[in-house]
């Protein structure tokens, strides 16, 4: 019987791991991928908008020789995090299903009357391995939502050419791309193509770019369309893809516009499917899992929301920066369903904040 099983290896599930562990629980963490499994999906080239300081969970500092790190740098970390901590991942497990059990009697106090949760996984590496079983007192969901594209539902989406994750340029130089979107991760992807020597073409169905685009991105993305390097087809939107083309509509006008390879960078959103088995309530115009801000418990006993899975469908409102603060709540919680009293449980589960970081001459870190 373990304390807790956390679903989600990203760097909040890893965080909420942390804590676990520094309170004593004995918890697992299941993944169906690796470890910061979304953050492999990331452009290879990126730059974190948030600072490593920001980023850093479990009391561990993220050095690196300026400001905001790079993927690889990020990686590097959280891989580093795991092992310093020794932290219990199952890597490329996928959990199944979950169900709640009723404890054997109502006696024994809230934790005991929450019931008791058992927990089906397969192995994806091995599909024909035997499942495996879980026992657990608590469950927290952290799955984020990078997993989960925003399907056009248009012909075509599902053919090899096509994609709704972009991470390098280079494969596509001299071949005609058609990039799906009008945000952040479509416009960079756009401008880093152009510059591989990809001839782009931006679809939106918007009037003009998304106001959240960053601003130091915006002036070059627009100097590139302005210029012809990059076309743009604004209020249009996909009505099929073809081996060959992508089959638009524009102002009531069909187009084909040729294309080699197509991304569709149309956005992600949480998937709610095992919340959802097990009673969490989801506000169905925002996607937010109904739950206590202070503890991350669900409408379920039990069961609890950490990380951008908690923002529903606007995930600009949650981030590793913020996120990685929701383990610490909920073990606190748990500490105190057990009896401990607050101030106690609070301790056991923070950790010392992050020592601030700032760059010295000739790009040494110092604390």
């Amino acid at each position: 019987m373990l304390d807790l099983v956390i679903v989600g290896a990203g760097p909040c599930g890893l965080a909420a791991a942390a804590a676990a562990g520094k309170a004593g629980l004995d918890y697992v963490v299941l993944d169906r991928g690796c470890v910061v499994h979304t953050l492999t999906r990331f452009p290879t080239s990126m730059v974190f908008f948030s600072t490593a300081e920001k980023l850093a969970i479990a009391g561990i500092p993220f050095i690196c020789p300026r400001a905001n790190p790079t993927r690889q740098e990020a990686l590097d970390y959280y891989r580093q995090v795991t092992d310093a901590l020794d932290l219990n991942v199952h890597q490329y497990e996928e959990v199944t299903g979950i169900r709640r059990e009723p404890a054997a009697d109502g006696s024994g106090g809230p934790e005991q009357a929450a019931g008791v949760f058992r927990v089906e996984t397969r192995q994806v590496r091995d599909p024909s391995a035997p499942p495996r079983t879980y026992l657990a007192r608590a469950v927290v969901l952290a799955t984020g939502y990078f997993d989960n594209p925003n399907r056009l539902g248009v012909p075509g989406e599902d053919l090899p050419h096509v994609s709704h994750y972009f991470t390098e340029a280079h494969p596509f130089y001299r071949q005609r791309v058609v990039v799906v979107g009008g945000r952040n991760s479509a416009v960079e992807a756009a401008l880093e193509l152009h510059r591989a020597g990809a001839r782009v073409t931006l679809v939106h169905r918007g009037d003009d770019l998304s106001d959240r685009v960053k601003p130091w991105i915006l002036p070059f993305i627009r100097k590139r369309i302005e210029a012809g390097d990059i076309a743009a087809r604004f209020r249009t939107r996909v009505k099929a893809i073809e081996p060959a083309g992508v089959i638009l509509e524009q102002e009531g006008q069909e187009v084909r516009e040729p294309a080699d390879f197509v991304f569709l960078l149309t956005g992600y959103r949480p998937d709610h499917t095992l919340a959802r088995s097990l009673g969490v309530a989801v506000d169905p115009e925002t996607g937010v899992p109904v739950h206590d801000p202070e503890t991350m418990e669900t409408n379920v006993p039990g069961v609890y929301v950490a990380g951008v899975l908690a923002a529903g469908y606007d995930a600009n409102r949650i981030f590793i920066e913020n996120g990685r603060f929701h383990g610490e709540r909920i073990v606190a919680h748990l500490l105190r369903r057990r009896g401990v009293p607050a101030g106690e449980a609070a301790e056991r589960a923070r950790f010392a904040a992050p020592a601030a970081m700032r760059t010295g001459a000739g790009g040494q870190v110092d604390f």
